[in-house]
């Protein structure tokens, strides 16, 4: 899972940098037509919306893969917790009889010990 973030996450950086590349729009030459002009802005607003489409996919899949390792986490917090409640209740329950055989030896080494007086 954390191979698949940070590929994502190199290839968001990749596409941003080529987007950044681009630049802004071109800006008209005077010595060219009116169309020329138009067609090399169409041009460029063309790839960066490509590069755009690529990003916010890219960041989809991102979030999408973030999502599942939260999940994943979520999970795993949730089994602890129920492991630590089932541990707490063995440690109750052995406590139990634990505490009633320290207060039996108790009695019998005091009686013992008045019986020899």
């Amino acid at each position: 899972m954390g191979e698949i973030i940070s590929e994502l996450r190199k290839r968001i950086q990749d596409i941003q940098f080529e987007l950044d590349e681009l630049g802004g729009p071109i800006s008209d030459m005077p010595e060219l037509i009116t169309s020329a002009n138009l067609l090399r802005s169409n041009e460029h607003l063309t790839k960066v919306s490509e590069k755009q489409s690529e990003l916010l996919s890219a960041y989809g899949l991102y979030s999408k893969a973030l999502e599942d390792m939260i999940a994943v986490v979520f999970d795993i917090q949730n089994d602890l917790k129920n492991l630590l409640k089932e541990q707490s209740k063995l440690i109750s329950v052995r406590k139990s009889p634990r505490s009633t055989i320290s207060k039996n030896k108790k009695k019998s080494t005091t009686r013992r010990k008045s019986l020899k007086k």
